[in-house]
């Protein structure tokens, strides 16, 4: 049975409202620190979530730690220590005197926190509701009075609030749960991975080597949004799936670039296959000679072409016309008609 400290339920319902709040990590983070002092009366502790792809911990929130200590802790050694005190595992919140190893063996422990005047500590690994390991919330006190064995079991009823509240994937898949007939859905990250989007399925686009996830990526760059169209020729009963590219904040532990998404196309406004390529082209600057070229057609056809596009799209030029299909979605990249930007 979960044994709870007097008080409690304010503690609870403060937790919740900080997760709730529409703020960014690192201050949703301090205020979450900040309340759980009547819980642990520590002097030192921090939250940190861990960067998968250099593998090394990133602080949201670090108080009471000498610059060594908190060097430290957000050093790739400390993967190792997760490790061994299986902080990586879904398991209760760990004292020093409740550790699965000898405090001895633990270099953080022994080299850093005890030397520092620490005599006991807490840490909880932090997971999201899809099992994803976030990072980990580590409390220290000067005393080994506390934490008590109350307070170590509130903090772990307490813990998956906390991870909701500081889960760096929560803004990007809110956003994009907000695009119309969403159906599957991958976020990119710096090494080029592509992670699975929660609450939106897999598909055959989005598999690794994809080359829409190359134009995501490139259109990712420095953009918040973005949207175009890729050729699909499984899908029913359009030949095209819609691509919303969606800009991940810069926010801790900064490897995630961008969600990509897909769902059903827009109205193509009665394009043909090949003015919707032709349109990507001249979105893309290409000159009709160019492009008459490259396709392997006069460049009379390709004027004919044009002056179709632009007639569906109501649009007096090339530029209005190009214009009006980036913001209707209709943009068609050259990489993924076997053309080249």
């Amino acid at each position: 049975m979960v044994e709870l400290p007097p008080g409690w339920p304010q503690v609870v319902a403060e937790v919740a409202g900080i997760a709730a709040a529409p703020a960014g990590l690192e201050e949703r983070a301090a205020a979450l620190l900040e309340s759980l002092h009547p819980v642990v009366p520590f002097q030192a502790g921090r939250i940190a979530l861990l960067n998968p792809e250099r593998r090394r911990p990133v602080s949201l929130v670090s108080k009471g730690y000498a610059d060594p200590v908190r060097a430290y802790f957000e050093s790739p050694a400390v993967v190792e220590e997760i490790e061994l005190i299986g902080l990586n595992r879904t398991r209760p919140p760990v004292r020093i005197r409740d550790m699965p190893v000898p405090p001895t063996e633990v270099r953080g422990w022994t080299q850093y926190l005890r030397p520092a005047g620490f005599r006991e500590g807490l840490a909880v690994g932090l997971f999201a509701p899809d099992d994803r390991f976030l990072g980990f919330l580590g409390l220290n006190t000067d005393t080994t009075a506390h934490p008590t064995d109350a307070a170590r079991d509130l903090i772990g009823t307490l813990a998956p609030m906390i991870a909701h509240a500081v889960d760096p994937l929560r803004t990007i898949t809110a956003a994009a749960q907000l695009v119309r007939g969403a159906t599957a859905g991958v976020v990119l990250t710096r090494a080029g991975q592509a992670l699975p989007l929660p609450g939106l399925g897999a598909h055959p686009l989005l598999g690794a080597g994809s080359a829409l996830l190359a134009v995501a990526a490139r259109l990712a760059d420095g953009r918040a949004h973005a949207a175009f169209l890729c050729p699909y020729p499984g899908s029913e009963p359009a030949e095209h799936v819609r691509v919303t590219v969606l800009g991940c904040p810069d926010q801790p532990p900064h490897h995630l670039v961008a969600a990509v998404v897909l769902a059903s196309p827009p109205d193509l406004r009665g394009l043909t296959p090949r003015e919707l390529q032709i349109l990507g082209l001249l979105i893309e600057g290409w000159t009709n000679a160019r492009i008459a070229a490259e396709l392997v057609v006069a460049p009379r056809t390709v004027a004919a072409h044009v002056e179709h596009i632009l007639a569906k799209l109501d649009a007096g030029t090339r530029a209005l016309a190009a214009v009006r299909a980036l913001s209707q979605g209709l943009y068609l990249p050259p990489e993924l008609t076997g053309m080249w930007p």
